[in-house]
């Protein structure tokens, strides 16, 4: 009891939850975010595990189990069910961030461009081209970017016009890797200084990373990676430092690798290492 005259404690008055001018509230209900906000289902279409199979990302059930972990999205909603159709002519897919490309008629194909053959489909001269290599198509291929005729490796063919240009472009920066076997022993600041930049006729030039991979008297084998794409680049730094390049191999070009394909032989880009590809270029 709180004796005569003494104050009474104050006492807090508690919220009344769920009242609204002395009307209950109606309690919202929570978006799921299990289900996607914007329905991509085409009843049209086709089951989406299928579609994924088909463009190489896997098996069905490899496709299923990307779908339930909430890997795959469509038009930029995650998709969970397995009962979804969509329509590949319209519908854009993504798995783990990358493109699945569902165009069946773009070809992606990765060469290996011997010495001594020019970086063209079809030389008017008569001299050894890609398109000697590759063989008769029913697609118009064309090469992205080009590499001169003594240098050796990895050229990207395709009839997908945006990719290439993308990959082209300079402000996409797409970094090249090189194998070249430059005139040794090598200065102590070689490394530095193609880093640092080099001052050629069309302007500075500059390697992104440099390494010695092995060394041998009258020869070094070095390994670069830079972004430009001008001719002769990386011939032309090496001929400014003072070591002449005696043969170049390009290994790679952005996610895609030379690897064991032969010299003279071409392998089809697809699946996650084609989604690798056009997420290099914001595809």
């Amino acid at each position: 009891m709180t004796p005569r005259g003494a104050s009474r404690p104050h006492q807090q008055s508690r919220p009344q939850q769920g009242r609204q001018n002395g009307r209950p509230q109606r309690q919202r209900r929570q978006p799921d975010p299990r289900q996607p906000a914007v329905d991509v289902h085409d009843p049209d279409g086709v089951r989406l595990q299928k579609v994924l199979a088909q463009a190489g990302v896997g098996s069905r059930r490899a496709c299923e189990e990307l779908i339930a972990a909430g890997r795959v999205q469509v038009d930029g909603v995650t998709v969970r069910e397995l009962g979804v159709r969509v329509d590949p002519q319209r519908h854009t897919i993504h798995v783990d961030g990358m493109r699945v490309q569902l165009d069946n008629s773009l070809v992606y194909l990765a060469l290996n461009k011997p010495a001594g053959v020019v970086s063209t489909m079809n030389d008017p001269q008569g001299r050894p081209d890609l398109g000697g290599i590759v063989g008769p198509r029913e697609e118009r291929l064309f090469h992205v970017g080009r590499l001169d005729t003594q240098t050796e490796g990895l050229i990207l063919l395709t009839n997908d016009g945006e990719l290439a240009h993308r990959l082209a472009h300079p402000s996409y920066e797409v970094p090249k890797t090189y194998l070249a076997e430059v005139t040794g022993p090598l200065a102590r600041d070689v490394g530095k200084r193609l880093r640092a930049g080099i001052d050629l006729d069309d302007g500075p030039a500059a390697v992104d990373s440099f390494r010695v991979v092995d060394a041998r008297p009258g020869a070094a084998l070095v390994e670069v990676v830079l972004h430009e794409g001008r001719n002769h680049i990386v011939r032309r730094m090496f001929d400014e430092v003072g070591h002449p390049v005696i043969r170049l191999v390009r290994t790679q070009v952005g996610p895609i690798r030379l690897g064991d394909l032969r010299p003279g032989r071409a392998r089809a880009i697809s699946g996650p290492e084609l989604g690798s590809l056009l997420a290099a270029v914001g595809m």
